[in-house]
């Protein structure tokens, strides 16, 4: 059905025009700006006087596989959620499972470094399943150094997926912090000679622990140096802690210089992974700045009680999903770092949505068709309140970014760090004419994140409508549960 929305405050962040007029969607694409729209016949025709009307969220950083988490994301804003800096694989297979089931919002997937190096030293056959994924990263074996024949396996593997539709290669390095750093620059010149981009969860700094191969933002911003590859840098708020100033200085060295280096950044003062992480190994959390009290388990929210409970946890259970606090949001001084981070020029929004479970009956279940969703739904804040949440900080609070400003770091620059490797998101995170329609309508007095620690699947307040395509998947501020209308986004074989 065609659209007319009429009389928003409709802000283009690729044209930098933020004025009140009527915004036409028809065919699934924006084909008119513009006052007093004469509207198509039968074209549903909404007042959004009052409300901001932009290009979709475009989240980079999204581990969410399911419809129920999905449906969080679009009330947080979101139209395409990417899972970039994990991905998974084959890549042909975890497309072809979203189809299937299909999706509320557009969805895609980066090479996954991590399972191929799995596939080269393990043999272990990669499933397109995050859940596999996370009960890899407390395996040692893959995480060594690879052989030359090995390292040749997996480069090849990779190589693959991008010409499969991959929208570039996810490295999990901070899995992996004792893997040889020229493996790294290998990885980085096949992603500058597929005119790909590399999403990498960097290996641990220097602070956090001197033995460290290298520091890992400054092996990100050397492999953009010396290969010219585009490199993103991954949640630098939760990879950098209490060091973000001295990380957000080298990145802006290295921008300075030319390098291909973007970043993206979330509101929160936790993250969350497998509690077998080598980074969650006891002797490490010190270096951190945290102890064992810092992690609370997902799925029974138990708080671990000291080192010999951590150590029985990651021996018995290591795929297991965990809250990890890295810095107090109550403490002024915590909170100002994680405000630099987003802050930063050029800082993109970015989630990483975590899934939700619900445990019962001695099972897990990792999706539900049911909307509102079921009570006793696990998974971290940031999957339901992000986006809402950074422009509730950044926008209504502080006043440190204008609305333009917003819709640039959440919808334009995250869909530009795409374009080189894929000619569909030339259409998406912009109002223009003949755009994708996928597009946000925002209710700015209402807005505001409710997801909690506690209760974590409370969706946010303020989305008015949400169009995936021209389709509605939120309407008046509710899910409409019979839409469906989410797309693969394809890297360019």
């Amino acid at each position: 059905m065609d659209t007319l929305l009429r009389g928003g405050r409709v802000i283009d962040p690729k044209t930098a025009t933020d004025r009140v007029a009527d915004l036409l969607i028809a065919d699934g694409r924006i084909a008119a700006i513009g006052d007093d729209l004469d509207a198509p016949g039968g074209a549903d025709i909404v007042d959004a006087s009052g409300l901001i009307v932009g290009p979709g969220f475009i989240d980079l950083h999204s581990h969410v596989h399911s419809i129920a988490g999905q449906r969080l994301q679009a009330m947080d804003g979101v139209t395409t959620a990417l899972d970039l800096e994990a991905g998974l694989m084959p890549i042909a297979e975890a497309m072809a499972r979203a189809a299937a089931d299909g999706r509320p919002v557009n969805y895609g997937f980066s090479a996954s470094w991590s399972q191929a190096r799995a596939y080269a030293h393990l043999d272990r056959v990669p499933v397109a399943d995050f859940t596999a994924s996370m009960d890899l990263l407390a395996k040692p074996d893959w995480q060594r150094s690879s052989s030359p024949a090995e390292r040749r396996h997996w480069l090849g593997l990779l190589e693959d997926e991008l010409g499969a539709g991959a929208l570039g290669i996810g490295v999990l390095m901070g899995y992996a912090p004792r893997s040889d750093p020229d493996e790294y620059l290998d990885l980085a010149r096949l992603a500058a000679a597929a005119h790909a981009p590399t999403f990498t969860h960097v290996r641990e700094l220097i602070e956090a622990d001197p033995r460290t191969p290298i520091d890992g933002s400054e092996e990100l911003v050397r492999a953009a140096a010396e290969t010219g590859a585009a490199m993103h840098h991954c949640h630098v708020n939760s990879t950098s802690l209490r060091h973000v100033d001295r990380v957000l200085a080298l990145l802006d060295r290295s921008r300075a210089a030319g390098s291909r280096v973007t970043v993206e950044a979330y509101p929160y003062g936790a993250g969350s992974t497998a509690i077998g992480a080598f980074f969650l190994a006891p002797e490490k959390l010190a270096g951190l700045g945290i102890t064992p009290r810092s992690l609370v388990l997902v799925d029974t929210g138990e708080r671990i009680a000291d080192e010999a409970r951590l150590r029985e946890v990651r021996a018995t259970d290591p795929g297991a999903t965990c809250i990890v606090t890295f810095l107090d949001e109550a403490d002024p001084f915590d909170r100002a770092h994680l405000h630099r981070a987003l802050a930063y020029p050029d800082a993109i929004v970015a989630s990483d949505a975590m899934p939700i479970s619900w445990a019962g009956d001695g099972r897990t279940v990792y999706e539900q068709r049911d909307w509102p969703l079921p009570a006793g739904g696990h998974t971290h804040p940031r999957t339901a309140g992000t986006f809402a949440k950074s422009l509730r900080l950044m926008v209504l609070e502080s006043g440190t970014w204008t609305w333009l400003e917003a819709f640039r770091r959440c919808s334009h620059l995250p869909a530009r760090v795409l374009d080189e490797v894929s000619s569909g998101m030339r259409a998406k995170g912009h109002l223009g004419i003949g755009a994708d329609a996928d597009v946000v309508v925002i209710d700015p007095a209402t807005l505001t994140d409710r997801a909690t620690y506690a209760d974590p699947t409370r969706p946010s307040r303020g989305i008015r409508q949400l169009y995936v395509h021209g389709t509605a998947v939120v309407h008046a501020g509710e899910i409409v549960t019979d839409a469906l209308p989410g797309r693969a986004v394809r890297g360019d074989a």
